[in-house]
């Protein structure tokens, strides 16, 4: 596994964990290291999402079980780890544990709680339910969506179980024997909006290697055909009057809503003046990110992050019998990926030495965070959020060949290949100035024009002859002055009145070279106004402060007449 960083909450710790992580679960979860899951034992230690958390020191936990954890199990024992991609843990695991669920015989089925059954005459308490379909990741993206998003290749468990009524009784001198000749799944499928995709011969816990067409919402349905023989001897005074053989067929089956996850991605390019390159990756999906360099070194990620939970439909089974049922501990825990957006949001790596972020867009929707379950402590947005299914940086080396979007699905990958000459925009440098036009003692118009630094062409940036939106990306370009923002006209100029005295700093700020061309980058250009400034300017600050003063002299030759009048200024002398 790859080194990552992962979150604690109750637990103040940051580990670098393996892969990606999530936390401890289950209702009682086995402890790492008691059972041959296919997984170390961190990381078995990591895939609880939905335990209780009820963390225990160390000194205890050593008391308890006669060893000590390591960093990784410890955190995972308070608290639930998050993944920055799906991790392939849970499907390790479930493989592993699948190999566990022990069916009934004749005389038991064995069924989970949710199980759909079915009765015949003979069969009872029949189901074909499925275990699990990986790999797979459950999306929480709002309060009322949260689809199951399957890979296009993956593979399906399932149980399948029945029992056998064998029936029997006497009336009179009339007696009915009967005996079970045999009983079998004479066959199991894998249904996709009603086609066959796979099959395999009767199995009570059958697993289904797939191949799904790229559509977009489709139902998967597992089906199995139960039949059971029986020999029915009917005897009168203990001797046999006729012999029969009764066969009977049920077909039980198991659906489940479900989204063929196969990322179909658009991208766009564009070149800086400085030779940096301008990517944007676009998915209508939820999608991890990417990376922009064979190494890998430069990523890019979405909102989306990932924990790992049992389905907690599977911590008990049910046995049923002729005499009843009994509910005992399931010996097999179905491990789920599961994404959500996270309060984090989308950034680049590394953190200061990456490409630069410069736009993110898609579909506004609410919290998800009421669809995680119980005892899920992740960092999940608690408001709105955008889902980021746009993402725009801005690097300076992108590797063409080796640029892979990741999805959240675990290995479902699309490789994006280098544009066709001419589909990659080219960012021109633009020429800013400002200067005075005009002047009074309270306030200063100001004039500025935007133009092409190679051409020398005007900028206008209300053009709508300059959209061309990609992905409704139609922020429009502005200059920014003080507290005011302004367009250009055709002319490339713009009038712009203050009445603060200061320096002015005038911005260009683009619109989004995702829907302009051509498009710019940004210029900037300076600009001081004082009243001082001109000769107007002093001879209005000194009848203004004529004024200001007239005040004071007034009541000063009040006073000294007044003094004059009583001689007191006499005296004083």
């Amino acid at each position: 596994m790859s080194a990552q960083l992962v979150r604690a909450h109750a637990l103040v710790a940051v580990l670098v964990v393996a892969g990606g992580i999530t936390s401890v679960a289950a209702a009682d979860p086995p402890r790492p290291g008691t059972e041959d899951n296919g997984l170390t034992e961190n990381e078995s230690a990591t895939l609880w999402s939905r335990d209780t958390d009820d963390y225990i020191s160390q000194a205890e936990y050593r008391e308890r079980y006669g060893e000590t954890r390591s960093p990784v199990q410890q955190v995972a024992n308070g608290t639930d780890v998050t993944f920055t991609q799906p991790p392939a843990t849970a499907a390790t695991w479930t493989q592993h544990d699948f190999r566990d669920l022990d069916p009934g015989g004749a005389n038991t089925s064995l069924h989970p709680p949710h199980a759909d059954l079915a009765d015949g005459v003979f069969i009872r308490d029949a189901h074909a339910t499925m275990f699990a379909v990986q790999p797979s990741t459950r999306a929480h993206l709002d309060a009322g969506e949260t689809p199951l998003y399957v890979a296009p290749n993956g593979t399906l468990r399932g149980l399948v179980d029945y029992r056998v009524q064998v029936p029997g009784g006497a009336t009179g001198n009339t007696t009915s024997d009967w005996s079970l000749l045999s009983h079998n799944i004479t066959a199991v499928r894998l249904l996709e909006g009603g086609e066959p995709v796979a099959n395999t011969t009767g199995s009570q816990t059958p697993t289904l290697a797939y191949r799904l067409p790229a559509e977009w919402a489709t139902t998967l349905t597992l089906e199995a055909d139960i039949e059971v023989r029986l020999q029915h001897t009917t005897r009168r005074d203990g001797e046999p009057v006729e012999t029969t053989v009764e066969t009977e067929s049920v077909t039980v089956h198991d659906s489940r809503a479900v989204e063929v996850y196969d990322p179909s991605v658009t991208t766009h390019y564009a070149t800086y003046p400085n030779g940096d390159v301008g990517v944007t990756v676009f998915q209508a999906r939820p999608w991890q990110g990417f990376t922009l360099t064979s190494s890998g070194d430069a990523r890019v990620r979405g909102v989306w992050r990932f924990y790992t939970a049992r389905n907690t439909n599977w911590d008990t089974l049910v046995r049923a019998t002729q005499d009843g049922t009994t509910a005992v501990e399931s010996d097999a825990l179905p491990v789920f990926v599961h994404a959500y957006p996270s309060r984090i949001g989308p950034r680049t790596e590394p953190v200061r030495r990456g490409p630069n972020l410069i736009d993110a867009w898609g579909v506004t929707r609410a919290s998800p965070a009421g669809t995680l379950g119980d005892n899920v402590t992740v960092d999940v947005v608690n408001q709105s959020y955008t889902t980021t299914y746009g993402l725009a940086v801005r690097a300076d080396d992108v590797d063409h060949d080796a640029l892979q979007v990741r999805g959240v699905v675990r290995g479902v990958n699309a490789t994006v290949t280098e544009p066709a000459d001419g589909a990659a925009r080219e960012l021109r440098s633009s020429t800013l100035s400002v200067r005075v036009r005009d002047r009074t003692p309270t306030h200063a118009t100001l004039r500025l024009e935007l133009r092409d630094a190679r051409s020398g062409a005007p900028i206008e940036l209300d053009d709508p002859a300059r959209r061309h939106s990609i992905h409704d990306a139609s922020r429009d370009g502005v200059i920014a002055i003080g507290d005011q923002q302004v367009a250009t006209n055709a002319s490339g100029v713009a009038i712009v009145t203050v009445d603060d005295p200061g320096i002015y700093t005038a911005r260009y700020q683009p619109g989004s070279w995702l829907s302009h061309e051509p498009a710019y980058v940004s210029s900037t250009a300076t600009v001081r106004w004082h009243p001082l400034g001109t000769l107007d300017g002093w001879v209005a600050l000194l009848v203004d402060l004529g004024w200001r003063l007239l005040p004071f002299a007034v009541v000063y030759y009040a006073g000294t007449r007044l003094l004059r009048l009583l001689g007191v200024d006499t005296r004083f002398q």
